[in-house]
């Protein structure tokens, strides 16, 4: 999809749709809105009096060949309360707009935001909400529900010429953020018989070198050296062997001695069937997602590839599947990571919080100075945030507030859990070092974290449970049905602003 300025006033501007937003605020109509409003004769006033144009969230409507506009259509979204506005809203508002469009076979739109939103973050936003709501999840469908509909070209209006070149750097890094976001659904989107450990090594492999990234790609036997017990444990079940990814991003200057590396550690289970553990067989063909980690990760890889941030970044991602076959691993067998703890496996299905040992573990051994690892972790995190936040856990209170800044900037949805050393009590094991789950009711998501507290040790880390985020199960006005890609905007807006705050 091409997007490019257009410095032409609004009302010549040619195009199949012209697009901008209303506010919920007492029908009044205001800059923007006022132009297009004089230029139709008063028509979108008289729309605001007569109660059709509200301003309600992503309440569309559309005007057809409207008079003294050159565009053939006029699309005017709701964007809820002025007060509540934001960058995340007008990010949400530009995806709707786009695939309320598509869905009507439009191909060619132009977006002109109001006069406060015409800056380089607002052009970023914008560009992210028109490409991830431009993806669908229909890549296997051999006729596609909507065809060749598809959006080619967008340009968007409004901003001052002496703001141009400041504007198109926005619209640059939102591409290059939205891409490596879809990079990610479409990853966590695949089927298991279609990525398995191997493919997904392969994939990581062609992204990084295509992205000039360094990459190595342990097989089992490399694994099995560097004695990775936990990660070994969860793959004995499986006919696919494991493949242990690691993605280095080497700043374009050499950075100071003893310079921050971070360590992005990602769990990419890409099918778990819960092992011993079995699931219910209900819903588990969702479990080719217990791979998001691991994908969200590679994305973010992606993009820092991209925008170069003066720090140097090291991706590693334990892939494996978690099967129930004869060799699998059993409730009550004790294994030994790499970093030299004695695990005892209470349960099969608490296998993410294995191989994400073995990952810190190995991170750290490369080198990482700050840890933050992304994983579908668990279901206790649902329970606690719903669908709506990512639960974030961190051992420095200062560290873990870098990231919920982050996440603020990038419009995502994020709340600091608890780790009291109280928890530590429930993962206490008779025969080893540490169980897998706690012991006792509840809790889950916290003794999940605690668990890899263990392996950070006083390594600065934080842990993100997107268990409960990582997939939409019903399409949103914004984006299809399927991998969200939640978190990658977040960890690219944490890993720029590090490099440049040290």
């Amino acid at each position: 999809m091409q997007i490019t300025l257009n410095s032409e006033p609004i009302a010549q501007i040619q195009t199949e749709a012209l697009v901008t937003y209303v506010f919920e605020k007492d029908g009044r109509i205001e800059g923007t809105l006022a132009q297009l409003d004089a230029a139709t004769g008063g028509r979108l006033k008289a729309l605001a009096e007569g109660g059709e144009l509200a301003g309600k969230p992503l309440e569309m409507t559309l005007l057809h060949y409207p008079a003294g506009l050159a565009a053939q259509r006029l699309l005017v979204v709701g964007a809820g309360k002025p007060e509540k506005f934001t960058l995340a809203e007008l990010r949400r508002l530009a995806g709707a707009a786009l695939r309320h469009l598509k869905a009507r076979s439009v191909k060619r739109i132009v977006f002109v935001p109001r006069e406060s939103d015409c800056t380089s973050a607002a052009a970023q936003a914008l560009v992210e909400g028109l490409i991830i709501g431009a993806m669908d999840s229909d890549k296997y469908k051999t006729e596609k529900k909507n065809g060749n509909k598809e959006i080619e070209a967008v340009q968007l209006a409004g901003w001052e010429a002496t703001r141009l070149a400041e504007v198109e750097q926005g619209i640059a890094r939102g591409r290059v953020v939205a891409e490596s976001q879809n990079f990610t659904r479409d990853l966590v989107n695949e089927p298991s018989n279609r990525l398995t450990p191997c493919m997904l090594a392969d994939r990581a492999q062609a992204m990084a070198r295509e992205s000039g990234l360094s990459v190595d790609i342990l097989d089992e036997n490399r694994i099995r050296e560097l004695k990775m017990g936990a990660l070994l444990s969860v793959a004995q079940g499986s006919d696919e062997p494991p493949r242990l990814i690691v993605v280095t991003h080497n700043p374009p200057q050499t950075p100071a001695a003893g310079g921050p590396i971070i360590g992005l550690v990602g769990k990419a289970i890409t099918f778990d069937t819960g092992g011993i553990s079995i699931k219910p067989s209900e819903g588990m063909e969702k479990m080719k997602y217990d791979m998001a980690g691991g994908a969200t990760m590679l994305g973010v890889m992606r993009a820092i590839a991209h925008l170069k941030p003066p720090v140097k970044v090291i991706a590693v991602i334990p892939a494996t599947e978690n099967m129930p076959g004869g060799r699998a691993q059993k409730p009550g067998d004790v294994q030994v990571a790499m970093s030299g703890k004695s695990i005892e496996v209470i349960n099969t299905d608490a296998e993410g919080r294995l191989v994400l040992a073995d990952g810190i573990a190995y991170a750290k051994q490369l080198g990482a100075t700050h840890l933050v690892d992304a994983a579908t972790l668990t279901g206790a995190i649902v329970v606690a945030l719903a669908n709506v936040n990512v639960g974030v856990f961190g051992n420095q209170p200062a560290y873990t507030e870098r990231l919920l800044a982050s996440a603020r900037n990038a419009g995502e949805k994020m709340w600091p859990m608890p780790l009291d050393d109280d928890y530590r009590e429930m993962i206490k094991s008779t025969i080893a070092d540490i169980q897998n789950v706690g012991s006792g009711k509840g809790g889950g998501a916290v003794t999940a974290a605690m668990f890899l507290k263990e392996f950070a040790e006083e390594t600065p880390w934080i842990h993100l449970d997107i268990a409960g985020t990582a997939w939409l199960d019903e399409a949103k006005p914004w984006a299809a049905k399927g991998a969200s890609g939640v978190a990658v905007r977040t960890l690219v807006d944490f890993v720029m602003n590090f490099g440049s705050n040290g």
